[in-house]
């Protein structure tokens, strides 16, 4: 093991992390660069602490579908159908909500993306404009090809590399902007702005860390997988990787766009904006470095996004996940319909995206509720219920995902 070269021990190290690199590739997306770069640019670290209490809690309920999943061998949605008395209106509920969720999250995405390759291209090639939508086809019919012929380690593995090479083009641009350190130490305490919009920038922040989908897949990854109870220290460790990888990510995010936009008073409107902000601090390639990063971002949650419709119903019914099916492939097919929304919305994609995000912390208290009764249920989990402090974690997740969905009402109305 000690003779094996480097990169061949970094490759073995993530491919013992594969659900969490999964989730980290579904959750940092554009979604979370926007939602960030937005709160960032508008109250520089002050939101800092409720990135941190979303990732903690992300940890605890990720934890939490996957050891049930562990224990049972069954996936979140059909314990939930099977175990409450009126459990099919639950699951249907949390089907439905995180469809809707995810295909307005899907237009915002990929809307995100086509800008920031077509500004890309513009960089390039001396103010040449490729439209988006012929952006967009492209991504498009390569990943139907993907998804029409691959497998989830295939997906695995692609998302590995989105994954790395975003993680590094973030920290890369963190290192540039040399964001103040006082500023993020101020940020880790609690307070609220009194201004217009913060109420739905933290629900956002939550939706996009603690999101409900990302407990509602986890446990079809880890099903997807093959662990099993023995796999529980593993599935701790592969947990706490991808919510602290979570926090650095989503925090160098918000400390770039605090860094450049904060400090200049600029808010954020468009992703694209952030780019030209970053020419005069390293020229071009910070540019393109920052298009990569986002543009990885993006295209690493688009995948599982458009499986998430085909896996939802195959949890539900508790059959097998079968993405190759005619079922699954229409989905997947009407799916990658939605990513051409921005080419005729005229609502720009950030803000479709912060509402998105802002719409899934809404769905959050019914995920964290059912797990804590199925957590502790003893014809369930036998001698494996939860432990007094992971009841109060759970119960502390409850509450938090109460308070932010109070928010997101309240910033709606």
């Amino acid at each position: 093991m000690n003779n094996q070269p480097l990169t061949k021990k970094i490759l073995l190290a993530l491919s013992a992390v594969g659900p969490g690199l999964f989730l980290i590739g579904y959750n940092i997306g554009t979604g979370s660069v926007t939602t960030m770069a937005k709160t960032g640019a508008e109250h520089g670290m002050g939101l800092f602490w409720a990135l941190i209490l979303s990732c903690i809690f992300t940890y605890i309920l990720m934890v939490a579908y996957g050891k049930v999943t562990l224990v049972t061998g069954k996936t979140a949605l059909f314990n939930i159908r099977s175990e409450f008395k009126y459990g099919w209106v639950l699951s249907l509920y949390i089907i439905i909500a995180l469809i809707i969720g995810e295909l307005l999250a899907l237009i915002g995405v990929m809307g995100i993306v086509a800008d920031l390759i077509q500004e890309g291209i513009r960089l390039a090639f001396d103010g040449e404009i490729v439209n988006t939508f012929w952006i967009i086809l492209f991504f498009v019919v390569n990943l139907f090809f993907l998804l029409w012929y691959g497998r989830y380690r295939t997906f695995e593995k692609i998302l590995t590399v989105l994954v790395v090479l975003m993680g590094l083009s973030f920290l890369v641009v963190f290192f540039m902007v040399k964001p103040s350190f006082s500023s993020l130490v101020e940020g880790i305490v609690p307070s609220i702005p009194d201004t217009p919009g913060a109420f739905g920038l933290i629900a956002a922040i939550a939706g996009t860390t603690c999101s409900a989908a990302v407990f509602i897949m986890r446990s079809t990854v880890v099903a997807e997988k093959g662990w099993g109870i023995k796999n529980l220290r593993e599935e701790k460790k592969d947990a706490a990787v991808s919510a602290t990888m979570m926090l650095l990510l989503s925090g160098a995010i918000m400390a770039v766009a605090a860094g450049t936009l904060y400090v200049s008073g600029q808010t954020l409107e468009n992703t694209v904006e952030m780019i030209g902000l970053f020419e005069p601090i390293g020229g071009k390639v910070a540019a393109y470095i920052l298009i990569i990063g986002i543009a990885g971002a993006g295209l690493s949650t688009i995948f599982p996004i458009v499986l998430i419709a085909p896996w939802l119903i195959a949890d539900y019914q508790g059959t097998p996940r079968n993405i190759h099916s005619t079922s699954s492939r229409i989905l997947i097919f009407i799916a990658l319909l939605f990513t051409f929304g921005t080419v005729f919305l005229e609502e720009r994609p950030p803000a479709l995206m912060v509402f998105s995000q802002a719409f899934q912390a809404c769905i959050l208290p019914a995920v964290a509720i059912p797990i804590f009764i199925l957590i502790n249920k003893k014809t369930l989990m036998n001698q494996y219920t939860a432990k007094m402090r992971w009841n109060i974690g759970i119960v502390a997740v409850i509450l938090f995902s109460l308070l932010t969905s109070w928010f997101a009402i309240a910033d709606f109305f």
